[in-house]
């Protein structure tokens, strides 16, 4: 029996924070300067507990480090967590959404069931991007992936509230603004997380597209349609069906869109096309059994994609967005697609299969040209696509490919403001040599050599004519990219591409 996931809310009030009543109240702490003037009283009011914990060296403000001291009455909150918030030169929005999920981490370690943010106190953050980051920090930290553990509300509160503290009245409508995007994108990435985390005998590609359309149906402005493997014959998607042939569960499509109200001949037509292999045996080119539990995150991109969509549609921009999900099982049987088959794809491209674990690229390939037959002008594919962008660049960015140096340049941007990093990788015709086969218009493999470059370079072929961009998310999409308290999905990319879209809305 599945547990409820905790239900983390995010309000913002105009309150004097030493009355402020709470289970835990949060500060932030400048590890070179005096806290803000709200912070300081309230360390005031708990006689200076800050000063004495730095005199004793038990902590010093670094950024994500904190100290627990108690109210004792003498304030109105039970506790107060005093968080680190490095030099106060360089605490951005990330830091402070850091702070934030940091708070909330320990929140709910306690089993607080309110806790105050009074975390931008001081910081040369703007208003609306405190309330943003704030909220979804929370949302983040909060978050934990349990529904399968008995007794797993025991552990931890069924809900918690989390009230981001507006130090003044000038800022609080800003802020409030702020918190209500926050709060959109913080709980479209907590959804992606609880949707990756689940196991593939819970969601295959049927499961998935059903999904799909339960968040469509319960979100104003957003549409969604799923061709299943007869539709998928019949329209010759060659590579999704490939790829699905082995496995018992059968392929889908899953087609989204939003359109805003008014629409004119200027307004932008984009695609998200999320790779969504819903678990990855390799089939038969078969991955070692060590670690292949974790294969169940290999549909983390097309997941991205659906709950970036519904953010979009719950923001409103002005672009119309189609989301494409193409989804399958990679599985071995007498079925399977093989090494040496040649497969004619969606685009009529024929492509040589020299290993059945490279097929990301074979069901992402069919997407991108339907995207072109659907009149999108842009774009953007993400995928937990390649290891050897792991090893390229590691854990800590997600590799970032395209043909057009002015949608990298919009994502690179989207990237700063969300914290979500990326590195500009190359996927020109150099990698392009490399993907062509003797037998067939290309192959699916490019040798040893360069492979996030050459499969970027192998579905570059695919948007000929459109502005493309390539996320590989291999390393940042599973195990949380070093986030301690964050194990399985860390949702990434959700807010990523809401914000490439929405530019901030």
């Amino acid at each position: 029996m599945k547990n409820r996931m905790m239900d983390i809310t995010v309000k913002v009030q105009a309150v004097d924070a030493a009355a402020f009543k709470a289970d835990l109240l949060a500060v932030g702490v400048f590890a070179d300067a005096p806290c803000g003037r709200a912070a300081a009283a309230v360390n005031k009011k708990l006689s200076d507990a800050l000063g004495r914990l730095k005199r004793l060296g038990d902590f010093e403000g670094k950024a994500q480090t904190t100290a627990l001291v108690y109210g004792d009455g003498k304030i109105a909150a039970a506790r107060v967590l005093f968080v680190g918030l490095g030099e106060k030169a360089k605490c951005d929005a990330h830091t402070l959404r850091k702070a934030a999920a940091t708070a909330a981490n320990q929140a709910t370690e306690l089993k607080a069931k309110t806790v105050g943010l009074l975390l931008g106190d001081g910081a040369a953050v703007d208003a609306f991007a405190i309330g943003q980051t704030l909220a979804e920090g929370a949302c983040f930290g909060a978050y934990r992936y349990d529904e399968y553990i008995a007794e797993a509300d025991k552990k931890r509160p069924a809900a918690l509230t989390a009230v981001i503290l507006a130090t003044d009245q000038h800022s609080f409508a800003a802020i409030k603004k702020g918190a209500a995007v926050g709060v959109i994108t913080g709980a479209a990435q907590n959804a992606a997380r609880t949707l990756a985390n689940r196991p593939a005998n819970v969601i295959t590609p049927a499961t998935l597209a059903a999904e799909a359309k339960k968040v469509a149906a319960q979100t104003r402005g957003l549409r969604c349609t799923a061709l299943d493997e007869k539709q998928l014959s019949a329209k010759k998607f060659g590579g999704i069906l490939a790829v699905g042939q082995g496995s018992h569960n059968p392929p889908r499509l899953v087609l989204l869109h939003y359109k805003p109200a008014k629409t004119t001949a200027k307004t932008p037509k984009i695609a998200l096309v999320g790779k969504a292999i819903t678990f990855d045996s390799g089939g038969i080119s078969i991955k070692p059994g060590e670690g292949m539990h974790d294969m169940k995150f290999d549909k983390s991109g097309g997941i991205a994609v659906l709950y970036a969509m519904r953010a979009i549609a719950q923001l409103k921009p002005n672009a119309e967005v189609y989301g494409l999900i193409p989804t399958a099982e990679n599985m071995p049987s007498g079925r399977s697609y093989r090494p040496g088959d040649i497969i004619t794809t969606f685009s009529g491209t024929t492509v040589e299969i020299q290993n059945t674990d490279a097929e990301g690229r074979m069901i992402l390939c069919d997407a991108i040209a339907y995207a072109k037959t659907l009149g999108c002008k842009t774009i953007v594919d993400v995928a937990t696509l390649t290891g050897a962008c792991v090893v390229a660049i590691g854990q800590k960015r997600a590799g970032l490919m395209g043909n057009d140096d002015g949608l990298i340049a919009q994502l690179k941007d989207a990237s700063a403001k969300t914290g979500e990093r990326l590195w500009h990788l190359p996927c020109d015709d150099e990698y392009v040599e490399a993907m062509k086969s003797k037998v067939a218009d290309l192959k699916n493999t490019g040798g040893k050599w360069a492979g996030a470059c050459t499969a970027a370079a192998f579905l570059s072929q695919f948007a000929q004519g459109v502005r493309w961009a390539h996320l590989d998310i291999a390393g940042v999409g599973v195990w949380g990219a070093d986030e301690k308290d964050a194990p399985g999905s860390i949702g990434f990319g959700v807010r990523l591409l809401t914000e490439f879209v929405c530019g901030g809305k």
